[in-house]
């Protein structure tokens, strides 16, 4: 099945000059979801992560699935006060600004495995911002899975391989 024709490119937005890349018509096809959550189990079920650390609000829509297939917990990565409990900071650049992120403390055990996984990769920004979260909680972080990679427009994955040994892999790429 090819997984990229069930995205739609959406030319100048959010602002001119952008293709933003719309995975809401790939995972309103039950077949494409499927597809996407079976690429991405074979993809990590080598790593046997622990956990899996997921973004909001995108990446939960696939790491559910995967944790649940793989038999792992699922760590929800959250915006500022979106969490009832102590949680662990991290801010991050973006190209117009800052953003911060937040995760439980006690999300993840010191020395588990964990699975970042995200709908999309582009700076990359994001997942190095769970990847600092997950490690003060004593984590690590053995791979980053994506849908959809802008590697001819982004140099993401290159920041996520020079950061560290953990695999990177995406199921479609433009």
């Amino acid at each position: 099945m090819d997984l990229k024709s069930y995205v739609t490119n959406i030319p100048d937005y959010p602002k001119p000059g952008i293709i933003f890349r719309d995975i809401t018509t790939l995972i309103s096809s039950p077949e494409a979801f499927k597809e996407a959550c079976r690429q991405l189990i074979e993809a990590t079920r080598d790593l046997k992560p622990d956990m899996i650390a997921a973004p909001e609000a995108r990446g939960f829509l696939f790491a559910a699935p995967l944790a649940l297939e793989l038999q792992c917990g699922l760590v929800p990565i959250r915006k500022p006060n979106k969490l009832p409990r102590k949680v662990l900071s991290q801010t991050y650049d973006l190209e117009y600004g800052s953003d911060t992120l937040t995760m439980h403390e006690d999300a993840v055990q010191p020395g588990q495995r964990v699975l970042v996984l995200d709908d999309l990769l582009a700076t990359g920004g994001t997942v190095l911002a769970c990847r600092k979260l997950l490690e003060q909680a004593g984590a690590q972080v053995v791979g980053y899975g994506f849908v959809i990679e802008l590697s001819s427009e982004c140099k993401g994955r290159e920041l996520l391989e020079k950061d560290g040994d953990a695999k990177v892999f995406s199921l479609i790429d433009y």
